[in-house]
């Protein structure tokens, strides 16, 4: 490979009529072995999301799991010869990135092995939470809704025990398989079920008693509204002559 070549950015089209972008992981992968700026860049924003939404399950702090995403890409971009393709390019940074979470979590203070977590909730029940595809915002109005309640998944999403925790981010969140989930935390299919559908239960749970205290808050009909409705109807009890004062 020549150096302009090795130098493409992702955009330009390559002898082929190929672009950086179209590749799969694979070729991206040889390119990067050699040094090729655009594949790295590629390889990088393909695989951003995945690796911060891990990050952050593990870590809950968003700083952090920037942090450990950018580490996550030098140590794998660092060590890309030891990856050899048995598994998917994916699921090796994946792997990566939730041991370095892990392992901040771990500095940081003590923690209860994984499956003391799996048996604090053996109730049964749970429903599953829809997140809707992310539509352009008409209005202000509409996107500052949208982001209110973005805040309130994603506090709830914090409150769920660590080990539930990223399997809900890998599974309803991020949209991987059971399988995947699996693979990438070295856990039994059923185990992600298990846990998967406590998490539901938890997430249910604590966002319904976030907005609990907004129920009473609906519809409301106070300040100017209300006085204006008092006026008009002082006014038509004039009219009618049922109000002389």
């Amino acid at each position: 490979m020549n150096r302009s070549q090795a130098a493409a950015p992702e955009g330009k089209t390559l002898p082929g009529g190929e672009t950086l972008a179209n590749m799969a992981d694979e070729p991206l992968v040889e390119r990067a072995r050699q040094g090729d700026e655009g594949a790295v860049r590629v390889l990088v924003q393909r695989h951003n999301q995945r690796l911060f939404r891990v990050a952050r399950a593990v870590i809950r702090d968003d700083a952090e799991a920037e942090d450990v995403v950018q580490e996550t890409y030098v140590q794998a971009f660092t060590h890309l010869h030891a990856f050899r393709g048995d598994a998917q390019l994916s699921t090796w940074l994946t792997r990566i990135a939730f041991n370095a979470a892990l392992a901040r979590v771990r500095r940081r203070r003590p923690t209860a092995p994984l499956e003391a977590v799996d048996i604090q909730d053996s109730s049964t029940g749970g429903r599953l939470i829809m997140f809707p595809s992310p539509q352009p915002p008409p209005n202000p109005e509409r996107e500052l809704a949208r982001v209110q309640v973005r805040g309130i998944i994603e506090r709830a999403i914090d409150t769920l025990p660590d080990s539930f925790r990223v399997v809900f981010v890998m599974r309803d969140v991020d949209g991987m398989s059971t399988e995947e989930t699996a693979s990438y935390l070295a856990i039994r299919i059923e185990t992600v079920k298990t846990r998967l559908h406590r998490a539901r239960k938890l997430m249910r749970s604590a966002i319904e008693n976030e907005l609990s205290g907004a129920f009473a808050e609906a519809f409301p009909f106070d300040g100017a509204r209300c006085v204006h409705m008092a006026e008009s109807v002082v006014e038509k009890l004039r009219a009618a002559r049922i109000l002389t004062v």
